[in-house]
């Protein structure tokens, strides 16, 4: 069964920033295939998701030297800045962070986490005892287990009998960056959408999300 993320999130929720950057990389490339509402941009070292509707959004950073940040906010489920005194999200937040990105966006209330790596483990700063959720399960629950992430895809894709084994098996060709057009073609060719994916619309994804040899 898929791990469940805790309400707040927990640093330990999230797994490694590179199988955190295949997941997302993988559902960004899907959702470029047309499998999936969601918004993604891939540029470098950099992904980010928006929700159309506003719901949520994400951006998961790489840093080098296995640093990595994942921050973003649920509409619903990210209490933190909604409070009379706003959690300080970057209160022990080391200096390579992009603090003034991140300072902008909590100084605007639309902020609800932020967790980094220093490629030995997560962090995030302290919570109140009595805040009862960051928005991290809400508008990002597969960033513990990649079963979550078979299982968002399975249902944007329609169903698929051999959907869950063609994800765990393309996430791991992702975080090796070993993608190629046979692995992309694969993973569509598992899915089971009302309109054809776009093969090469996926591949450019992969392409720019760095999945692909030499990357």
């Amino acid at each position: 069964m898929a791990q469940r993320v805790h309400r707040p999130g927990l640093p330990g929720d999230l797994s490694g920033p590179r199988r955190l950057w295949a997941r997302a990389a993988t559902l960004g490339l899907l959702a470029t295939a047309g499998i999936g509402g969601d918004t993604y941009e891939a540029t470098g070292d950099r992904l980010r998701c928006v929700n159309p509707d506003g719901s949520y959004w994400w951006t998961l950073t790489l840093h080098g030297g296995g640093r990595a940040v994942f921050s973003g906010q649920d509409a619903d489920g990210s209490q933190g800045h909604l409070r009379a005194e706003p959690v300080e999200l970057l209160a022990t937040a080391p200096s390579w962070l992009p603090q003034d990105e991140l300072r902008a966006r909590q100084t605007a209330r639309e902020l609800g986490y932020v967790y980094w790596s220093d490629g030995a483990g997560w962090a995030r700063a302290p919570y109140p005892d009595d805040l009862a959720d960051d928005g991290l399960e809400l508008s990002a629950g597969w960033v513990g287990d990649d079963e979550e992430v078979a299982e968002e895809l399975w249902d944007a894709a329609g169903g698929g009998d051999d959907m869950a084994d063609a994800v765990l098996a393309f996430l791991d060709r992702a975080e090796t960056r070993t993608v190629d057009a046979d692995a992309v073609k694969a993973l569509l060719d598992a899915c089971s959408p009302k309109e054809p994916p776009s093969v090469e619309a996926a591949l450019g994804f992969a392409v720019k999300a760095r999945l692909t040899p030499g990357a």
